[in-house]
């Protein structure tokens, strides 16, 4: 497969906007669809966007809050809106998307109501034609930091060797390296249910634990995904890797992490409703605690710490609580699957 002369970003939120910035310096025609209007015309404008506002964008990169222009002609479309409405952006794209053009997801999340990840949702509303056109992008990757040029690593996953290549070879840069993997399942689902853990993570460093609580929560936090990765058909090995552990890692402890940051301000005391009423981006892990609790009991899969983080944001607990039962459950073996 060539690369696509034209590609379209749709979604340009901060990890849309970095995305289509990497993909403009590799030297493609970019656009970037914008849900908001006044985004796209900043963008276009004046090469800045809310969402990442110390940033200068790219001169070539071209916006539109017109989704079949940004669309017309792109040989490589990425998705990367919000998961809870990656389903309705699809369905407006569907009717402007190329016959022949790649998809590729960078939405890290479970959906709602349906349970299914992102690959399956783009199924549901493209037909089953489109896995042959699919992949999926994740691994430690902060928006802003790849906007910056920061050197990083990512992977993409598709079950086609021709897919994977030709998707590597349009996002990767001197500071951008995309690894490959014929792992879809398990590269998406240690995407979206990292962040849960990340809220964890956030909570223990709220309430006032250091390294030794981090640690434990990020080794175990892995065991869990890992657990249910397995359970729904993934690749052990693949939690090992840039989209498990690699996330997981920076999702937990960096300072940009969103989902860090809310499970930080809850475990300091705050309320979900005011840490969610002040925010303009998205933590997906608030959503995906409780499809990831539903996936638990459906795959009959032991996940405590994402149970504990379902019961605080959806039934009231207390991150100390939360804490407290984790402690002191029953002794047992270190056990990883």
């Amino acid at each position: 497969m060539s690369e696509p002369e034209k590609v379209a970003v749709l979604g340009a939120g901060a990890w849309g906007t970095a995305l289509a910035t990497v993909l403009s310096e590799r030297g493609h025609d970019t656009w970037l669809w914008s849900y908001e209007a006044e985004v796209a015309e900043s963008i276009d404008g004046s090469a800045t966007n809310p969402y990442l506002p110390d940033v200068k964008l790219p001169a070539a990169l071209s916006a539109s809050a017109e989704m079949a222009r940004v669309l017309d002609g792109a040989g490589l479309v990425v998705s990367v809106s919000p998961s809870q409405v990656v389903r309705s952006v699809l369905e407006t794209a569907a009717p402007s998307l190329g016959d022949g053009a790649l998809l590729v997801s960078a939405s890290k999340g479970i959906e709602l109501g349906t349970l299914l990840r992102m690959d399956q949702v783009a199924v549901e509303v493209l037909g089953e034609s489109i896995q042959e056109r699919f992949a999926v992008l994740s691994g430690p990757s902060f928006a802003e930091e790849v906007a910056r040029r920061q050197p990083t690593a990512v992977v993409v996953a598709s079950e086609g060797k021709d897919v994977r290549d030709a998707v590597q070879a349009a996002f990767q840069t001197p500071w951008f390296r995309v690894y490959t993997n014929p792992d879809v399942v398990g590269v998406e689902l240690g995407g979206a249910v990292k962040n849960v853990i990340a809220l964890a993570a956030g909570m223990t460093a709220g309430l006032g634990y250091a390294h030794n609580s981090a640690a434990a929560l990020i080794t175990r936090g892995l065991a869990e995904i890992t657990r249910l990765g397995v359970a729904m058909g993934a690749q052990q090995a693949t939690f090992y890797g840039l989209a498990g552990l690699g996330d997981l890692v920076l999702t937990c402890t960096g300072g940009l992490s969103r989902n860090r940051t809310v499970g930080y301000r809850l475990g300091a005391g705050e309320s979900l409703d005011v840490v969610l009423g002040e925010m303009t981006a998205v933590a997906e892990g608030i959503k995906t605690a409780s499809a990831v609790h539903e996936l638990a009991s459906r795959h009959g899969v032991e996940m405590p710490i994402a149970e504990q983080v379902y019961a605080i944001v959806e039934q009231g607990k207390t991150p100390a609580e939360a804490l407290q039962d984790l402690m002191l459950r029953d002794p047992k073996p270190e056990e990883w699957s």
